[in-house]
């Protein structure tokens, strides 16, 4: 028996139609006569949701006594979509980290090649109490909101902080220093500000995580 005869039968002896179904189980009803006719499949947390529904074991549902039409197993499936998934989820990182570094190096070539000596000041407004704040902010939000890099996401704010307080550093300080020669260590309050901002757009990221997470359960 496949998959699909699988949670027809299932739902079929709970006694329910595929409008119930999809009712408790926050889908609509051709999504599940896709996936009782194998067009397409539940993933794991439907699977999860159906054998508390139908009251029926997951390892009655899982159980691989036989394949799906294309002649995968669903394990194979869960398996494929698993591995889709985190290869998605590790695109998506590179993508936003690149983002953040091309933004923070594009800082650097804006004052190096295009900036003057009398634009000093507007270089400093635009890009390092405008741009890269905001840019950090957006990015610790989206990390927070999709719950990358786990708990290692709480030690980020501390290498985006060193990262915030480079931007003036290797510019307008090099700067100055390369013109009198002198040598001047980095405005060290600069890392909690940029460290700060990296939090705030973190935590305000879990919460919406939460939020989201928590109304798809109460649906």
């Amino acid at each position: 028996m496949n998959i699909g005869s699988k949670i027809k039968t299932a739902r079929n002896e709970a006694g329910l139609t595929q409008e119930n179904a999809a009712e408790l189980l926050g889908v609509s009803r051709q999504t599940v006569s896709n996936w009782e006719n194998e067009k397409s499949y539940p993933d794991i947390v439907s699977v999860i949701k159906m054998s508390d529904i139908y009251n029926v074991s997951l390892d009655r549902l899982l159980k691989e006594d036989g394949n799906m039409t294309d002649g995968k197993s669903y394990i194979d499936y869960l398996d494929d979509s698993t591995n889709l998934v985190r290869s998605k989820t590790k695109l998506s990182k590179i993508i936003l980290l690149s983002v953040y570094l091309f933004i923070w190096a594009l800082s650097e070539i804006v004052f190096w090649f295009f900036t003057q000596p009398s634009d000093a000041m507007g270089y400093s407004l635009m890009f390092i109490w405008i741009i890269m704040p905001v840019t950090t902010f957006i990015v610790s939000l989206i990390i927070g909101k999709n719950g990358f890099f786990g708990k290692v996401k709480w030690v980020l704010p501390a290498v985006f902080g060193i990262m915030f307080m480079l931007v003036p550093y290797s510019t307008l300080s090099v700067s100055n220093m390369t013109a009198f020669h002198t040598f001047r260590w980095p405005d060290f309050p600069m890392l909690p500000i940029g460290a700060a901002i990296s939090f705030a757009g973190t935590a305000l990221g879990v919460l919406i995580n939460k939020k989201i997470t928590s109304k798809k359960n109460e649906e």
